[in-house]
């Protein structure tokens, strides 16, 4: 089990483009280590993520002109690699939302597979008061999790939620009290990581297509992936043992 901590706690773990390249560089550490079975994400301090840094705003703000446009395609890219290497982790994620999570900080939450908030927290896709749009994903996660109408809703208006209202919504899938916070998203992130790293991996990467695939190519998909999971030592094993468990209950009946 890992525990990803955002830690800029004096700016509310604001992103900034060194938090960028080391969240990239931690994830796929992460995704080769098989000692690591699941991950959860959460903030130092008050916040769990304020969204993008003041000063890569400023940066933009100054720039010529003439590379605004490139300058903000070029950080686009490198929030986008962070965002997907999260979202396509091949281990369970879970954001644990121990305080405000808002604009970018939003959109990292919602990249995990599963939320689970500080009833004291709140969730909010604050970018139109800047007038933005969402950048880091959530334009693509927050209609898969609360509707297409209501998903447009949280983001003409960039208004914000109680940890209460995302779960009524089914932004999020948990909320609990700031103390139980961390000890409930490990507890559940060991309860979703128990099977076979195997299975898991190829089981997240075709959910995660799901919904962008004709149902032929998903069939397609995961008669792939378990024919690689027949292969597999955990599954080899299990039937071993499942089997010499049948054929015992037969002997005694």
């Amino acid at each position: 089990m890992a525990t990803l901590l955002l830690n800029r706690p004096k700016v509310r773990n604001a992103i900034d483009d060194a938090m960028r390249a080391d969240l990239v560089a931690l994830l796929d550490r992460i995704a080769r280590d098989d000692a690591i079975r699941a991950v959860v994400v959460t903030g130092q301090g008050a916040a769990f993520c304020a969204g993008g840094d003041i000063k890569g705003m400023r940066e933009r703000m100054a720039a010529p002109a003439g590379e605004v446009a490139i300058n903000g395609w070029r950080r686009q890219q490198r929030t986008h690699h962070a965002i997907a290497a999260l979202h396509t982790l091949p281990k369970p994620t879970i954001a644990a939302v121990n305080g405000p999570a808002t604009g970018l900080g939003c959109d990292v939450a919602l990249a995990c597979d599963f939320v689970v908030a500080a009833d004291s927290a709140t969730l909010a896709m604050s970018y139109i008061h800047r007038g933005l749009i969402p950048d880091g994903g959530g334009m693509y996660f927050l209609p898969r999790r609360v509707g297409l109408a209501r998903a447009k809703e949280l983001v003409f208006t960039g208004r914000t939620l109680t940890a209460t209202e995302a779960l009524a919504i089914g932004m999020i899938e948990r909320a609990t009290t700031p103390d139980a916070l961390l000890p409930e998203a490990l507890a559940w992130a060991c309860e979703l990581s128990a099977g076979s790293l195997a299975a898991l991996a190829l089981a997240k990467t075709t959910m995660n297509q799901s919904f962008e695939l004709p149902v032929e190519q998903v069939f397609a998909q995961g008669s792939q992936a378990q024919a690689i999971c027949y292969s597999t030592r955990e599954h080899q094993e299990s039937v071993t043992a499942f089997l010499a468990k049948s054929a015992e209950r037969g002997r005694a009946a």
